[in-house]
């Protein structure tokens, strides 16, 4: 699987652990435990992470950079399922299964991932009960965007599509702002391998977004000016 690549320094690590919500309450002497046991390598935008069909060989975790797993179809299309950021953990469903991977995993950016071997994070599992508690909410957090991700694909106009995809994305800002933001926001390409459509329909969406001042762009992030406007779109009013 991964192989050691210049490891980041023993603080760095430090901190990206602690900025990984499943790993957020260990203990320090838990934190220790797994640190040696570590796999870090960079990959390169469009790289390649994980390929469907391989085994469930570990747990991933992405520490920089954006990450979207796709599925292949039989004619060779990619179909993207969700997009990975910077705290988020993926191949858990393959390890605890011990079956092969379900899908593919490619950087839409360059990344750097760590990889914890399949021993070390089913000992996690099994023995930490903030590990335990954190993959639960996990897991029916993911049944619960997977619900609603294919109530968005059967929406047959596209325009809406992509309108409730932003919905689905933007996050309420911490200081109770009016405004909502999406962050790390995907290409136009990444967004219409996600709701199956065009890139120009994607751009043409959200250009029309801009324009009635319901959205702001900026860089790799979209500001919702209008939270209510666009909800309304959603709403086909």
């Amino acid at each position: 699987m991964l192989q050691s690549e210049s490891a980041p320094q023993e603080v760095q690590i430090q901190v990206h652990l602690r900025k990984i919500p499943l790993l957020a309450d260990l203990a320090p002497d838990e934190i220790a435990h797994i640190k040696p046991e570590l796999r870090f390598r960079h990959y390169n935008k469009r790289e390649v992470v994980l390929h469907k069909g391989g085994s469930g060989d570990g747990l991933l975790f992405l520490l920089s950079g954006q990450l979207q797993v796709v599925d292949i179809t039989e004619d060779g299309r990619a179909i993207g399922l969700r997009m990975l950021a910077p705290g988020d953990f993926f191949g858990e469903i393959a390890l605890i299964n011990n079956s092969t991977r379900s899908a593919s995993v490619v950087a839409t950016s360059d990344v750097l991932v760590a990889f914890l071997p399949a021993a070390t994070a089913l000992h996690l599992f099994s023995h930490s009960p903030s590990v335990a508690k954190q993959m639960l909410k996990h897991l029916a957090q993911k049944i619960q965007r997977d619900s609603e991700f294919r109530a968005l694909l059967s929406i047959n106009n596209t325009a809406r599509r992509i309108y409730t995809y932003l919905s689905l994305l933007q996050k309420k800002p911490e200081d109770g702002g009016s405004h909502a933001v999406v962050e790390n926001l995907p290409t136009h390409q990444d967004i219409a391998n996600m709701i199956n459509t065009s890139r120009e329909t994607v751009t043409r969406a959200l250009l029309t977004l801009v324009q009635q001042g319901i959205v702001q762009k900026e860089a790799n992030r979209l500001v919702i000016l209008d939270p209510l406007a666009l909800q309304k779109l959603v709403q086909g009013n």
